[in-house]
């Protein structure tokens, strides 16, 4: 049931969009860009909380099920999966991460090795870490240009407080998020190279969001989310994150 329960967890933390204070100011630039293309600062600094539906399909393991992502600004997320007749649950409520063991169906704390991945997915979600990245001890560094799937990117390298690094693959053309590359842990619980193809972009409410999301981990692909909707400003009470 463990290793069930980490497939889902890995797979929707993986959406993940970054930060960056202390940075050069090149990759400043870049980052302003992204701003504007993602709605503006202004628009962005408007959404509360948003709501993220669909489905997956874990095609290395021939398993499909449903998702349902809250996210609270600026690093509240629960997500809640529906996989192989189970409901799985995991969270994090701006400290800790906590997850409803589908055994038992008892609230308890994620695994020591999962709370990292756990918060820096909680800021992935939202726009905080891209507006205000110094509140976060994130830093971005230009790392030049590359093609990726024939898509010219620019690259910039995301740096944690913690040690953690990942890449980040912007489309030159539009300054959306293309590709990220970071470790992560697979559903055995060892690290490997991960890639999130982000595609499918449609306008919602102003917003350019990825309807397709596909991973690959050591090259293989791992994965594949279909986004059907995302609604913004619901109005989440903190206590929707909190353990139950």
């Amino acid at each position: 049931m463990r290793k069930v329960f980490t497939l889902s967890f890995v797979c929707v933390l993986l959406l993940s969009f970054t930060a960056i204070p202390g940075y050069s100011q090149d990759a400043s630039s870049v980052l302003e860009k992204m701003i504007k293309a993602s709605g503006g600062r202004k628009a962005l600094e408007n959404i509360k909380d948003t709501t993220i539906s669909g489905t997956f399909d874990i095609t290395q393991m021939g398993m499909e099920g449903t998702m349902t992502i809250s996210h609270k600004e600026p690093n509240m997320f629960r997500q809640d999966i529906e996989i192989m007749g189970m409901v799985i649950t995991n969270a994090f409520d701006g400290e800790v991460g906590w997850m409803i063991n589908p055994q038992t169906g008892a609230a308890e704390e994620l695994a020591e090795d999962l709370q990292g991945q756990a918060k820096r997915g909680a800021l992935g979600y939202g726009s905080a870490i891209l507006l205000h990245p110094e509140k976060y001890g994130i830093t971005y560094k230009l790392k030049g240009e590359e093609t990726v799937d024939d898509v010219k990117c620019v690259v910039l390298e995301q740096a944690y407080s913690d040690g953690h690094i990942a890449l980040m693959y912007i489309d030159a053309s539009n300054y959306l998020v293309y590709r990220t590359r970071q470790p992560s842990l697979n559903q055995m619980g060892v690290e490997v190279e991960t890639d999130v193809i982000f595609s499918d972009y449609k306008d919602v409410d102003g917003y350019p969001s990825p309807h397709l999301v596909t991973i690959f981990q050591d090259g293989e692909e791992f994965a594949v989310m279909t986004v059907s909707e995302i609604k913004y400003n619901s109005g989440f009470e903190d206590s929707f994150f909190k353990m139950e």
